[in-house]
């Protein structure tokens, strides 16, 4: 291209040139629309010459009559041009011109040197950002040579290059992603980017995310340095997976967030199930209670030993006054792991089931009376004797409503309040629990997601010894609806919570995975409700009772479980006076 400037016009028209610059067009430039191409002639020409022309009216000749629309200073920036055009046209609006067509054959001066291209071996210019940029991406394991030789996006290279049309999305949706982006998207010595990061090819990935783990700086952080050089489909996702699959980063995690509320099957009966539990030392005791889960009723023993001897003697008093329960529930205590009491429990038919060690939560209906009973001894303490203050906490605490049933422990336990007599066509109280169950069910499900494991599942198990927080290990079997057994390669089995496992990535699993026998034959044992072996011949109270609950299960299953008010104490009935008449 080529551009003269003439300051001396004769009486006959004759221009007289006063300077001449021309150069040759650069690999990009050659590939411009020819009006790109004319604009870029102006440009350089008022660049090229602006001490000459900023500040002084001059008149801009071309022979290309659309550019007189486009650079017109009377029109202004027309919206609808390239950004191109609108970038050059923003640029002439600060010289004050006017700008002219010229039929090419009166356009000789300028035109005919623009024939005579110089043959010249272009050399691109870098910038000194790109090199920047550029310079720490050798730094890394995988060079800007190994990207350049590994950019196999050939489509994807030529759309950017050449401008050619966006492939269709249904012929290769490999290619999506970098089509939504073409705006974005540049090649810069062989190197496909997108803006400033670099886009890696799928075979280096691996390497480059190696490379920002060094040092394990965690999920955040691995993102943000990324965001600074690298770019690929999916980028969060692998760092992702990278710093999951990490075993160093795995053992250092922080305990999970708790799982969703999984509440215990409520009893059909009372006494069908109970929770045990120790509370103390206080006041230089321990106390043994005993919760029926069915109603909430307490038992609460003094102990003088909390041996499972005398633990063993206490219960087998209680089960004289009120039979022996289906289920009992208890933690890992020394008196309930220990042979004496499991062979106590097997002779007598009692299904025992531990919470998970460390996991209080497990057998909440125990701890939380242990938590009331302390409560009410420290606040009562001096007014009498120990026994006393016992007593009366126990009689309070079995005639006061539960916020569970809306019932007290006396009338689901005995059938009555304490020293009255109540009304045996008292509604079930079932639908209450299940919406108070299920009340407390949703207000964790908000913010909390449901976690769970099958057999055969690789897992990291929490390790309570004290030498590292996690361990290893697969899922050997589902003891309840959110306890596990897990194998961790030893000569013994862990009986960990939901809360206390982490699951593995499955490329991790295959690796650190270890042989387990054929799990299926493992069973999981259920909780159940109802026993069907019982020998005692339903009375009639108890049928209606039946019926009660089930009509109760089945308006819960319709989603109906809001109960039916109805009367506390009988209607009166007033009748006329019987008077004497004569």
């Amino acid at each position: 291209m080529a551009l003269v400037l003439s300051f001396h016009t004769l009486p006959s028209g004759e221009e007289k040139p006063i300077a001449f610059a021309l150069r040759t067009l650069s690999k990009a430039e050659q590939n411009y629309a020819q009006i790109e191409r004319e604009a870029l002639a102006i440009v350089f020409g008022v660049r090229k010459f602006h001490q000459y022309l900023y500040g002084r009216k001059f008149t801009l000749f071309t022979d290309h009559r659309p550019l007189t629309t486009i650079f017109g200073p009377q029109n202004g920036i027309p919206s609808m041009a390239a950004a191109r055009m609108q970038r050059w046209a923003l640029l002439l609006s600060a010289h004050n011109y006017t700008i002219e067509y010229k039929r090419a054959e009166h356009h000789a001066n300028a035109d005919g040197h623009s024939r005579l291209p110089l043959q010249v071996e272009h050399r691109e210019k870098q910038d000194a950002v790109e090199l920047f940029y550029l310079g720490q991406v050798g730094k890394l394991p995988v060079s800007a040579t190994d990207i350049r030789r590994e950019t196999i996006l050939a489509t994807v290279v030529e759309m950017v290059l050449k401008g050619t049309q966006a492939i269709s999305l249904t012929d290769n949706n490999e290619l999506s992603p970098f089509i939504s982006k073409r705006s974005e998207l540049s090649v810069q010595h062989g190197c496909l980017m997108r803006g400033m990061r670099v886009v890696v090819p799928h075979k280096l990935r691996k390497r480059v995310l190696e490379e920002l783990h060094t040092g394990h700086p965690g999920i955040v952080r691995m993102k943000a340095i990324a965001r600074s050089y690298v770019w690929w489909p999916g980028l969060d996702a692998d760092i992702e997976l990278q710093v999951k699959m990490c075993q160093s980063c795995q053992q250092i995690q922080k305990i999970p967030s708790q799982a969703p509320l999984h509440p215990w099957e409520w009893p059909s009966k009372p006494w069908e199930r109970i929770h045990v539990d120790f509370a103390g030392p206080c006041e230089g005791h321990m106390y043994l209670v005993v919760v029926d889960a069915h109603s909430k009723w307490p038992e609460v023993q003094v102990m003088t030993s909390a041996t499972a001897e005398k633990t063993i003697e206490v219960l087998r008093n209680l089960f004289s006054h009120y039979g022996l329960p289906e289920v009992l529930v208890s933690d890992n205590g020394p008196q309930f792991v220990s042979q004496e009491f499991a062979n106590f429990l097997k002779a007598n038919h009692v299904k025992h089931i531990r919470s998970a060690p460390y996991h209080p939560a497990m057998n909440g209906q125990a701890e939380r009376i242990v938590q009331s009973l302390k409560q009410a001894l420290k606040a009562s303490k001096g007014s009498s004797t120990l026994q006393k203050r016992l007593e009366t906490f126990l009689l309070t605490y079995r005639n006061t409503p539960h916020p569970t049933t809306k019932e007290s422990p006396s009338l689901l336990f005995l059938g009555r309040q304490l020293r009255t007599r109540l009304d045996a066509l008292k509604p079930s109280v079932t639908a209450a629990v299940r919406l108070s169950q299920a009340s407390q069910v949703l207000r964790r499900a908000g913010r909390l997601k449901p976690r769970q494991f099958r057999v055969g599942d690789a897992v990291l198990a929490r390790d309570y010894r004290g030498r590292k927080r996690w361990t290893s290990g697969v899922v050997t079997a589902q003891s309840g609806p959110v306890s596990y057994t897990v194998d961790v390669g030893t000569s013994e089995e862990w009986r960990r919570h939901a809360d206390q496992l982490l699951s593995i990535p499955k490329q991790t699993a295959e690796t650190h995975s270890t042989e387990l026998p054929d799990n299926k034959n493992v069973s999981v044992p259920v909780q159940t409700s109802v026993d069907a072996t019982s020998s005692t011949p339903p009375t009639k109270e108890q049928d209606v009772n039946s019926d009660t609950s089930e009509e109760c299960q089945t308006k819960h299953d319709k989603h109906d479980i809001t109960p039916t008010p109805v009367r506390r104490y009988p209607a009166r009935v007033i009748k006329p006076p019987n008077r004497l008449t004569l």
